[in-house]
């Protein structure tokens, strides 16, 4: 029987508290909806700010399995004409109307025929900046088969049944044999419990599963090809079912970037009545699955199962209680899955309840068990915390803390600021012979945890002795809250080599010194000396006077932002002091689906070559984890995770790694560090994304390994980026890219290599604290720890990008040069004309300039590119790089290649990596003139065309020569008159994208 076409329905159902626009205090308003360039509106409900229509309006639908990717337009108006009168329905044109406001509905969650359909409340949206709206409009939206318009009423709801014991909910009345064996069966319990406060993030003690022959499904995805040839490489859209394909459930608001993934729940609390000495043990069974809890005397566990239901083999769920190490139960309680409720967020967990167990006789005894069962999702509180039958085979605390979903939270990084100004009163240590004579070499060396830095000698000065040596220099480090580490400070003399003598120690807490938020500096302090080799704490500020002292300005920094990452592909540019923050634009969702065609990473058993994956995700200081599935080459997570974000031009990382602590051992060697495989990641720039559009595509894997690059396999994601303010998101385009700090007093360019080396080695340390910690090869991977060492395969690649760059230009000049040769005669009587026009009328030519660049950006949306940036392996020269490059860029700084050649060889990368870093930087430049007319960044594009018609009217309109005379007094405008932050247009331009995140 041939499939019915399918409409899709928008029932306008009432609005509420709109804004009067007719002149008398009200409003005749109707609903206008369009759909694929189908409108269709409501009649006028005149005179009323609460109209009620109840109208349902129908539209054609093309292609179903397009729906995610299109959206529904509902606008409200005041129908000027029936201010009189009621205006004419149906398809009537409007002679004269008023904005009242605007909805703009994704249909990626419309109902399916035959799903239920729920009202929902929106509120009415702006159409710009100075539009005067107000309301909420009510809707029903669902699709239904050609020639029905019907909406399906909600099903039975449950109803309470009162039986001996504690209250209970049953399911709706059933007859026949079904009756008799629901009868039997136990009962579960579905009342909610009171509230509950929200369950901290910490790790429950672990269960000691044991697998039991599971059966091994297929895939979810069939996995591709991984060198079959260059298409591989590319980046391909997918059509996945986010949100449970067409289900517009409770949950679909927050887990609508991912497919709903069904779940079985077992949640066993604690038994009473047990016969059983000692302690226990409770064991949930479900086919060949078996999941047991930790044994305790106390007989209470509360444990959480989740069995995965494409993996459900049985109609029935059974619970065992047993002694520690028996075989025998003390009792065993059973539940039929046809009569197990479903449950979904944001509902109140469900309550467990007492259930009467059966002996091994099958008589029901006196003990009892409290349970509580239910189908969910992923969307479930108990989801990151239960334990998962597809993991039944990892067994220890360490491997099963390992293996679940979490968040992380980065340290708030500072600078902090040592200048060591000067010394007075300093003894010498060495008073022998051998100091007559010599000019002492005074230094300052300072320790702050690991990181550790000197001045450099103090200078001899004519009107300073020894004893009083000046520096006045400033040493920059990274610190992170809570501040536990000490500022340790020694002065010390250079005697000879291998020697250096301390002449005083200063030991300062980090938590006690001074922070501040701007250029201002901090009063600066004498610090008296410890000659002690155990290093006194002065931070109360020892001043003796007859004792050796320091002058120091310490300062915690917060002004600035601690880079570490990468300026060209940051994820965030806020400064350290969060008074400074300016507000957020817009927030960033990622919904993480899955992996195919994942390189099998490990042998296991005789099972095969197999991976154990799990994605990291990196945006600001918050990190994510995903869960590991075990023993998958197309692991599916189907995790959604929100960043708030505060600058459109950054870029989000997730990368992928092969969880190698899954077959660490339960007893844990722990002198033997397990570090986790890479296998790619990805880079997302978020002002390549259109506002509220979802973004689902599969991104290859490319790893870089000493034999030439690989795919390891393909990455599904889904990400949406959605704008609250256009006018904060539009004016971050002109802010300066980083904060106020960073061009008042700019650091320098070693220093910011060296503190972005220093900031991830402090992260990474912080995290791999967390409990599972996140290991430092994830951190430094992630942070593109290696990204300033010297590379051939990288300064190729920035090589060729300056040539593509510079390629219009010399595109223009081969065209001039083609008109001088009189190759193509109208070609050159036409520019000889067109050039005697400006000559005689060069007003005219900014205006043409300016309208050509306008109108080229315009023409150029038409075939913009609708894909977000994505590796790219020709782009990174990854596909021509030799075997020598290769292994020139995998050697270790400094070399390990020999001991010859290491000096020469590690300057040469030193110098060749501020090379590389440079020319980077310029084709970074050039990628973005390219970038004002190419709709990467259809914001920016937007705005430069908007600017560009503008100039060319303010050029048309004022004589040249008052443009360049007063452009000429405002560049030689005194000192006293000009700031040094950079200018709007200087800020414009450092946002616009660049190719540097598509790199390798």
């Amino acid at each position: 029987m041939a499939k019915a076409a399918e409409k899709l329905v928008v029932e306008v159902v009432a609005a509420h508290n709109l804004m009067p626009k007719d002149g008398q205090g009200s409003s005749s308003a109707y609903v206008e909806v369009e759909f694929e360039h189908q409108k269709r509106r409501t009649r006028a409900r005149p005179k009323e700010l609460n109209p009620v229509w109840n109208e349902r309006l129908v539209f054609a639908v093309a292609d179903p399995d397009d729906l995610p990717y299109r959206a529904i337009d509902v606008g409200v108006y005041n129908d000027r004409a029936a201010s009189g009168g009621v205006a004419g329905g149906g398809g009537a044109a409007p002679h004269g109307r008023n904005f009242l406001g605007k909805v703009r509905v994704p249909a990626a969650g419309v109902p399916a025929p035959g799903e239920e359909v729920v009202p929902q409340l929106f509120t009415l949206e702006k159409r710009s900046l100075f539009s005067h709206i107000r309301g909420e409009i009510t809707l029903k939206i669902y699709r239904t088969n050609s020639g029905e318009v019907v909406v399906k009423s909600k099903p039975e709801k449950p109803v309470k049944a009162v039986v001996s014991g504690p209250e209970v909910v049953a399911a709706p009345p059933v007859s026949g044999p079904k009756k008799q064996q629901q009868q039997q069966q136990p009962v579960v319990a579905v009342q909610p419990p009171p509230p509950q406060p929200e369950a901290p993030m910490d790790i429950l003690p672990p269960p000691a599963p044991v697998l039991m022959k599971p059966v091994m499904l297929a895939d979810p995805y069939p996995a591709s090809a991984v060198f079959s040839g260059p298409g591989d490489f590319s980046l391909k859209e997918t059509r996945p079912r986010l949100g449970g394909g067409t289900t517009a459930d409770k949950a679909s608001a927050t887990y609508d970037l991912v497919e709903q993934m069904q779940y079985l729940y077992v949640r066993v609390v604690r038994a009473r009545g047990v016969a059983a000495v000692g302690e226990t043990v409770a064991e949930v069974k479900l086919g060949n699955y078996r999941g047991v809890t930790p044994a305790t005397a106390a007989h209470h566990w509360d444990q959480v199962f989740a069995f995965s239901k494409e993996t459900i083999q049985s109609s029935f769920v059974e619970v065992f209680v047993r002694a520690r190490g028996s075989d025998d139960h003390v009792g065993r309680v059973w539940f039929d899955l046809s009569e197990v409720p479903r449950r979904a967020p944001p509902d109140s967990t469900l309550a467990p309840q007492w259930h009467i167990m059966e002996d091994r006789k099958g008589e029901r005894g006196t003990a009892e068990v409290m349970i509580a069962v239910w189908f969910g999702t992923q969307a479930d509180e108990a989801f990151a915390e239960a334990w998962h039958s597809k993991a039944a085979g990892v067994h220890g605390y360490g491997p099963l803390g390992s293996i679940k979903s979490k968040v992380y939270v980065a340290p708030k990084l500072w600078y902090l600021r040592v200048s060591v100004i000067e010394a007075q009163d300093l003894i010498p240590m060495d008073k022998g012979p051998m100091a007559i004579g010599r000019y002492p070499e005074l230094f300052v060396r300072v320790q702050v945890g690991s990181q550790m830095l000197r001045t450099r000698p103090a200078p001899v000065v004519a009107n300073r002795g020894p004893s009083s040596p000046f520096w006045n220099e400033d040493l920059m480090f990274v610190v992170a809250e809570p501040f536990e580490e000490f500022l340790v400070l020694s002065l010390e003399d250079h005697v000879s080599p291998g020697r250096d003598d301390v002449l005083g120690r200063l030991v300062v807490p980090v938590s006690s010194i001074e922070r501040r938020w701007d250029e201002k500096l901090v009063v600066s302090r004498w610090f008296g000396l410890d000659r002690g080799t155990g290093g006194g704490n002065v931070a109360s500020g020892n001043t003796n006077r007859f004792g050796s002292r320091v002058h120091l300005r310490l300062s915690l920094d917060g002004g600035y932002h601690v880079l570490d990452e990468a300026t060209a592909y940051s994820s965030d540019l806020r400064p350290t002091g969060k008074q400074l923050w300016q507000p957020h634009v817009g927030v960033l969702e990622l919904g993480v689906l899955g992996a195919t065609g994942l390189i099998p990473m490990k042998a296991r058993d005789g099972r095969g070559a197999t991976s154990d994956a799990y994605c990291v995700a990196k945006y600001g200081q918050k990190w994510i984890r995903t869960r590991t599935v075990v023993d998958s080459v197309c692991p599916r997570w189907n995790e959604q995770y929100t960043w708030e974000v505060f600058d459109p031009c950054t870029v989000i990382t997730v990368g992928v790694f092969d969880n190698c602590h899954v077959d660490k051992p339960a007893s844990g060697n722990t002198t033997l560090a397990v570090r986790d495989n890479c296998i790619g990641k990805v880079r997302i720039r978020l002002s390549t994304l259109e506002t509220d559009r979802v973004y689902t595509h599969a991104y290859p894997l490319l790893m870089l390994h000493p034999s030439g690059v690989k795919k390891m396999g393909e990455l599904h994601l889904a990400v949406r980026f959605c704008c609250g303010n256009a006018g904060n998101m539009f004016h971050a385009y002109v802010r300066p890219l980083l904060p106020k700090m960073h061009y008042i007093e700019p650091l320098l360019v070693r220093q910011v290599e060296s503190l972005r080396f220093q900031a991830t080695n402090v992260v990474a340390a912080r995290l791999g604290r967390a409990e599972p910690p996140l290991g430092r090869e994830v951190v430094e991977y992630m942070l593109d720890h290696r990204s300033h060492l010297w590379s051939m395969r990288r300064s190729k690649a920035n090589f060729f990008r300056l040539v593509t760059v510079l390629s219009g230009p010399i595109t223009i000049g081969r065209w001039f040069e083609l008109v001088r040769s009189w190759n193509r005669p109208v070609h050159s009587c036409l520019a000889v004309f067109t050039f005697l026009v400006f000559v005689t009328m060069p007003e005219l030519i900014l205006p043409t300039a300016f309208l050509a660049m306008a109108f080229t950006g315009l023409w150029r949306y038409r075939v913009r590119s609708r894909h977000p940036p994505h590796m790219e392996m020709r782009l990174s020269h990854a596909d021509a790089a030799t075997v020598d490059e290769l292994d020139e860029e995998f050697d270790t700084f400094p070399s390990s290649r020999g001991d010859v050649v290491r000096f020469r060889y590690d300057r040469l990368r030193s110098v060749a990596g501020r090379v590389q870093t440079v020319v980077g930087d310029i084709a970074t430049q050039g990628e973005r003139m390219q970038a004002l007319l190419s709709w990467r960044d259809p914001r920016a594009t937007l705005l430069f065309s908007i600017a560009c018609v503008l100039a060319a009217v303010i050029a048309y309109t004022i004589p040249m020569k008052v443009l360049v005379g007063l452009w000429g007094l405002y560049a030689m405008r005194p000192p006293r008159f000009r700031s040094r932050m950079p200018s709007p247009l200087m800020n414009f331009f450092r946002r616009l994208p660049s190719k540097a995140d598509s790199l390798l």
